[in-house]
């Protein structure tokens, strides 16, 4: 069977970088009418931005996806509206409840316990109608009774590549040369560690500093609810021919960037050199007006400086109080503070 090529790598965190809903309608966009094949690699994400990609994937009406890896959560769902579902003999799938986030460290009265169980209630009740609308979507899938759906999703346990046919989520195991078996990795295994049961795969070699120092990045940055505990956009996936930058991609007008060999490397044409060089070019203007902004605060600080200071008894005599002195919380503030600013001075 000849190697498909897919128009869209949907991996990491449905919601993050690199499985987008935007990049998603502006692929199936270019591609109206013709077939469009789909590699899904992820332990999920937000449940909002797989139903949207679900409703893409059948509106467009022939899209195939294919599975490898390990697959749970929002990522089994934004595959719902596929025409042809195929998983890779190695690759795991599981489906569980939806969850929210959850967080209180507080003293609480009764009136204010009152309040808070109130409000966990009415989150209990619209996840249970999210629940019942996600178990009938798989239903639909599987030409099943929901409630038994439902029962699986409270069982939550992964299902292997032929559990996950003879349910009915898949239409085709494959075994295809560029799949290989999943391996556990320490950044899965973190956000598995939250809820969601592991499965007995074959540990990752260690992640080195860097891989995790971008990953502490990426997770600072991602979208909140979600249907799993949140993970970072790190994967340990076989080196692949192609990649999708969407950030290049979109200034380059490109679908994504081919690489070949062992120790892939990407040609540039001039053409597409002037464009990077014209949106480096942009960059450098606006650091260079911020540099010139930093520079007149510096100037006027110098100038307030060099002026002397009014007596205690001045400013006693005006009614107002004495400054307080700067508490360790005040400098702390003060501290991050000073970080964003320079934070926002980043391109």
């Amino acid at each position: 069977m000849p190697q498909p090529k897919y128009n869209l790598h949907l991996k990491g965190f449905v919601g993050g970088y690199d499985f987008d809903r935007d990049y998603v309608d502006y692929i199936l966009a270019k591609n109206p009418g013709k077939p469009v094949n789909v590699l899904i690699d992820s332990t999920g994400g937000s449940l909002a931005t797989a139903l949207s990609i679900s409703s893409a994937f059948k509106r467009h009406g022939d899209v195939s996806v294919h599975f490898v890896g390990m697959n749970a959560s929002a990522a089994t769902i934004a595959s719902l509206g596929a025409r042809h579902v195929s998983i890779d003999t190695a690759a795991w799938y599981l489906v569980h409840k939806c969850s929210n986030e959850f967080f209180k460290w507080s003293s609480l009265n009764a009136d204010q316990m009152a309040d808070l169980i109130s409000a966990l209630e009415k989150q209990k009740s619209d996840l249970d109608k999210l629940d019942a609308g996600v178990a009938a979507m798989y239903a639909a899938k599987c030409r099943k009774d929901p409630k038994a759906l439902l029962d699986l999703m409270k069982v939550g346990g992964w299902l292997s590549a032929k559990e996950a046919l003879e349910w009915g989520f898949v239409d085709e195991i494959t075994d295809e040369p560029e799949d290989t078996a999943p391996k556990l990795t320490d950044a899965t295994a973190s956000a598995m560690a939250a809820g969601m049961p592991i499965p007995n795969v074959p540990v990752a070699d260690r992640e080195s500093a860097i891989g995790k120092f971008f990953a502490a990045i990426a997770a600072m940055f991602r979208p909140g609810a979600a249907t799993t505990p949140e993970i970072s956009n790190q994967s340990n996936t076989p080196q692949m021919s192609t990649i999708i930058l969407p950030a290049l991609c979109a200034a380059l007008a490109l679908e994504s960037v081919e690489l070949s060999g062992d120790k892939p490397t990407a040609s540039l044409s001039v053409e597409q050199l002037a464009k990077i060089d014209k949106a480096l070019t942009g960059n450098a203007a606006d650091i260079k007006a911020k540099d010139t902004e930093i520079a007149n605060l510096k100037a006027r600080v110098a100038e307030l400086e060099k002026k002397p200071a009014e007596t205690t008894s001045a400013i006693v005599s005006d009614g107002q109080q004495p400054d307080k002195p700067e508490t360790p919380m005040d400098a702390f503030s003060a501290s991050v503070r000073r970080a964003r600013e320079i934070y926002d001075l980043l391109p």
